[in-house]
Order: structure tokens, then C-alpha cells, then sequence
């Protein structure tokens, strides 16, 4: 019996030790893959092996000169003149056929999380089944003339550990907005399946404000 107990609490302080070190493992991992990954695209640092391959290896830099680079673009496109070539260039991608449908829905998706177009800033549970089952989303549209429906919106469910979702015509009557939670803290509290505490960002704010202080 005792050895039984012994066991099972080495099982015990196993799984306690995977839940710590899992996460912190695939993010840095995530990273690792990441900045491999674009580092190797400018070859700064070049070396030929025993077979004549050429490899490259930047040690990081090519990942900050990237990264660089971006925020120097978005830096210019939106304060000064580049702006303009940059929505010439929107306009010739959105008549490219075949392109123009790729190009303007991932657009639309990055515009949706950033810049000064966001999509997901009204929070809501929606009533999609018409039972006591309430769904986290945001709503996207809150005209649906167009789909002759007055009364109707559109809302984007999220779903949990996942880019993708659905959208569901609702009626409003059907949804309720949510004023006490931030949009960021709300997509968190979705997309992590309800883990995430919400308010979080809050305390950490105002804890960051009162040390400052």
C-alpha cells in the first residue's frame, strides 16, 4: 500500500511538472521556429560545408533587421506620403483577378485585430440556438439591410485554441452587449476556452501605474 502511495505521487508531481514546463516550452519553441525561420532570409552570415552546401546563419540578426524594416514601413505608410502609394497599391491588388479575393480577405482579417479599422471591439453573448445556451463573439455588422433583414446582425463567434470561427445571423433581440470587459480581455477569455481570468490586464495596469507612481 505504501509503495502504491509513493507512486502515485510520483505520477502526481510529474504531471504537476508537465503542466508547468508544457507551456513555457511550445512558446519558447514558437519562437525559436519563428525567428529561425525569417532570420535566414537576408544572408548577412553565409558558411559552405564539407558538401559545398551553402547555409546562413545570421545569429539573429536577420530577424531584427526584418522586424526593423516593417516597423520603418508602417512608421512612413502612416504618418507621411507612403500612405498614398500604399492605397495605390490596394487598388491595383483589388482589380488583379483571382489575387483581389485573397489579397482583400486577408486584409480585411489583419484590419480586423489592428490599425484604425478594427472589426472586434463590441462584445457580446449571443443567443444563436434560441435556448438557454449563450455563445462569446463580437458583432461585425449591425446593418443587415442588405440581406433584408432589419432587425438581424452579424456576429463572429471565435473559436477556443483556434484562428477560425463562425458567423451567425442573429437577431437582436438575441444579444446582449458586454460594457465591463475590454474587447482584448473578451477574445482572451474566448479563444482560451474560458481559462483566462478576465481583468487581468486591468490589475496588472494599475498595478504598473501605483509602483510608477
Amino acid at each position: 500500500m505504501k509503495n502504491k502511495f509513493e507512486y502515485k505521487k510520483l505520477l502526481q508531481y510529474f504531471l504537476q511538472g508537465l503542466l508547468v514546463l508544457a507551456p513555457l516550452l511550445i512558446t519558447f519553441y514558437v519562437i525559436f521556429v519563428v525567428v529561425s525561420s525569417v532570420d535566414g532570409l537576408i544572408p548577412f552570415f553565409t558558411f559552405t560545408d564539407e558538401k559545398g552546401n551553402v547555409h546562413v546563419q545570421n545569429y539573429g540578426l536577420g530577424f531584427i533587421a526584418i522586424i526593423f524594416v516593417i516597423i520603418v514601413i508602417g512608421y512612413f505608410s502612416y504618418f507621411f506620403i507612403t500612405n498614398r502609394l500604399v492605397n495605390y497599391f490596394d487598388k491595383i491588388m483589388h482589380k488583379v483577378p483571382g489575387l483581389k479575393h485573397i489579397y482583400s480577405t486577408t486584409r480585411d482579417f489583419f484590419e480586423a485585430f489592428t490599425g484604425d479599422k478594427k472589426k472586434f471591439t463590441q462584445s457580446v453573448i449571443a443567443n444563436v440556438d434560441d435556448t438557454e445556451i449563450w455563445r462569446l463573439g463580437f458583432v461585425t455588422k449591425d446593418d443587415m439591410h442588405d440581406f433584408d433583414l432589419p432587425e438581424h446582425v452579424a456576429v463572429y463567434i471565435p473559436s477556443a485554441y483556434s484562428v477560425a470561427g463562425n458567423v451567425y445571423i442573429v437577431p437582436k433581440s438575441r444579444v446582449k452587449h458586454i460594457k465591463n470587459v475590454n474587447s482584448t480581455q473578451f477574445m482572451k477569455f474566448a479563444v482560451s476556452g474560458g481559462i483566462t481570468t478576465l481583468g487581468d490586464d486591468e490589475k496588472d495596469n494599475k498595478s504598473a501605474k501605483h509602483n510608477k507612481d
